[in-house]
């Protein structure tokens, strides 16, 4: 299996907004051979922001590649970066091969 974690620094006070845009988009996912669950997991509150994490969990790693260059891929990101203000930089991406 492979876990694909993605966190993200939240702007103080933003949160419900980013936790709203997560709970409302379609994801596609259910569509994508290898996919096996998914959870955004949220974190401390630092003195500037609040951490939260995607955590997708995959059959294999080829799975979750396959995965980043399809259709669906594209449509579940579409219109990303419309929300820039909820973000403090860009999300920190970190996969691992379960053992």
């Amino acid at each position: 299996m492979f876990i694909a974690m993605n966190r993200f620094k939240i702007v103080i006070g933003k949160e419900s907004d980013f936790e709203k845009i997560w709970k409302n988009r379609e994801t596609y996912l259910n569509e994508v051979p290898g996919f096996i669950s998914f959870n955004l997991l949220r974190g401390d509150t630092q003195a500037d922001h609040t951490l939260f994490a995607s955590h997708s969990t995959w059959a294999c790693q080829d799975d979750f590649i396959k995965w980043t260059n399809s259709e669906s891929f594209r449509k579940s990101h579409k219109g990303a970066g419309n929300h820039r203000d909820l973000y403090i930089g860009h999300p920190h991406f970190e996969g691992f091969n379960v053992i």
